[in-house]
């Protein structure tokens, strides 16, 4: 990772990321403690975070619009809009403002999804391909550290702060990320002026996702396993509570366990990407969620801490693994709509399970469904695992067929046949007659 922080430019961008991140991990939960506070429900609380997902359905649109314009600019612009989406905030006095929550935590996860995408993009005009996946690493490495400490200091600065706050914290954030990124010295390429009617262009990035091989195979084996990896969300709680028979407040020492594995796994990833290629390490990112799911089917604090560690590692190598494979595989003037396709296709299914997972926890064994997790992503691991060739490591000769000549065959030159008094030449080299 060191060789890809000595560039300038991508430190220049790592430094308003760092900003901007500061500002996202202190928000989101901070939103939802804002709403139970007013209103005193915890299902309304929830509908925040509801809230901040549902735009994922707008997620081409977003992509199409962000891939018609110079990627700096653009990122720097969406960081100012994102700190002025928070201003309504401060005009919430009781829970009649609840609305106003809600309306702000929607327009913040359009934000983000806006953000990633012009992101996907910048990078890979910044970066060399050669160094996408440690340019991934480091933020990824950044992010997870974030979940240590985001969530617990927004909620400390709500406590002494107030939202109204927060809310100005945030903007700071957004503000000086927009300010930071502004300097980049790169040139920015221009948009691509090859225009289709406006439908095929919305729909270009799904169908690069589903005519490219390691791509349509990193979506299909990461959906399924997304499929049955949110319901983690509710069984953990279920574990705590019936299994080791403590508070749910011990949660939060599981989770704070797990961004010390996601930090181990942001650090390995450059590393694992350059040995396994992208769909290795993602397969890896997916199967190393087994093992932990399967010992959480068995209730025991010192099973539990290894687990948890093991499930934060998956997290970042998953990450790591689909956004380079993404950058590395997509035209640049694709980017932001397949980076926005991708999180849609992968939202929608952690979406639906973190749902199924807090119905099924009310009458099923939380190990059963612990147990089923582990045996799906396994599975989801194991048909990634098989595709890893789709994506070869860096320098490794990629298992392609040859490539079969496309002109005529040239047949091989005659070996000269030699007689008696010597040998018999070819072409304009003619015997002398005897």
């Amino acid at each position: 990772m060191r060789t890809v922080l000595r560039r300038p430019d991508f430190r220049l961008l790592f430094g308003g990321l760092l900003a901007s991140m500061t500002a996202e991990s202190i928000l989101l939960l901070a939103l939802a403690i804002w709403v139970k506070d007013l209103t005193g429900s915890n299902g309304l609380a929830g509908g925040t975070i509801f809230a901040v997902v549902a735009p994922m359905t707008l997620a081409p649109v977003i992509g199409w619009f962000v891939d018609r314009y110079p990627r700096r600019r653009f990122f720097v612009a969406a960081n100012v809009v994102t700190a002025a989406l928070l201003t309504p905030l401060f005009t919430v006095a009781d829970a009649g403002d609840v609305w106003v929550v809600y309306l702000v935590a929607a327009l913040y996860g359009l934000s983000s999804i806006t953000l990633g995408a012009a992101l996907s993009g910048l990078i890979r005009e910044l970066v060399p391909v050669e160094l996408l996946a440690e340019a991934n690493g480091v933020l990824q490495t950044v992010r997870q550290g974030m979940r240590l400490i985001g969530p617990l200091a927004g909620a400390a600065l709500y406590a002494a702060l107030g939202g109204w706050a927060l809310a100005g914290i945030g903007m700071v954030g957004f503000l000086t990320a927009a300010v930071v990124v502004s300097a980049l010295p790169t040139p920015q390429q221009a948009p691509s002026t090859t225009r289709l009617r406006w439908p095929a262009e919305l729909g270009a990035g799904l169908r690069h996702l589903v005519g490219e091989p390691a791509l349509r195979r990193a979506l299909l084996g990461y959906g399924l396993g997304s499929l049955v990896m949110g319901f983690s969300e509710s069984l953990i709680f279920a574990y705590v509570d019936q299994g080791l028979n403590r508070d749910a407040a011990f949660v939060g020492v599981l989770v704070t366990v797990q961004g010390v594995g996601g930090l181990l796994g942001g650090l390995c990833s450059p590393a694992l990407v350059r040995r396994l290629g992208e769909v290795g390490t993602l397969a890896a990112g997916v199967a190393f969620f087994s093992p932990a799911a399967l010992v959480l089917s068995y209730p025991d604090l010192r099973l539990a801490f290894a687990a948890v560690l093991l499930a934060g590692v998956s997290l970042p190598l998953t990450m790591v693994g689909l956004h380079t494979l993404i950058q590395r595989r997509t035209p640049p003037t694709l980017v932001g709509r397949v980076a926005a396709a991708t999180q849609a296709v992968v939202s929608g299914p952690q979406a639906l399970s973190i749902g199924a997972g807090a119905l099924l926890v009310g009458f099923l064994d939380y190990r059963m469904l612990f147990a089923l997790v582990g045996m799906a992503t396994l599975a989801a691991g194991s048909y990634l695992w098989r595709g890893r060739h789709l994506s070869a490591p860096p320098g490794a000769n990629p298992l392609t067929p040859p490539t079969r000549p496309t002109g005529p065959r040239v047949p091989a030159p005659r070996r000269p046949v030699e007689d008696a008094e010597g040998p018999v030449s070819t072409g304009t080299h003619r015997r002398p007659p005897a």
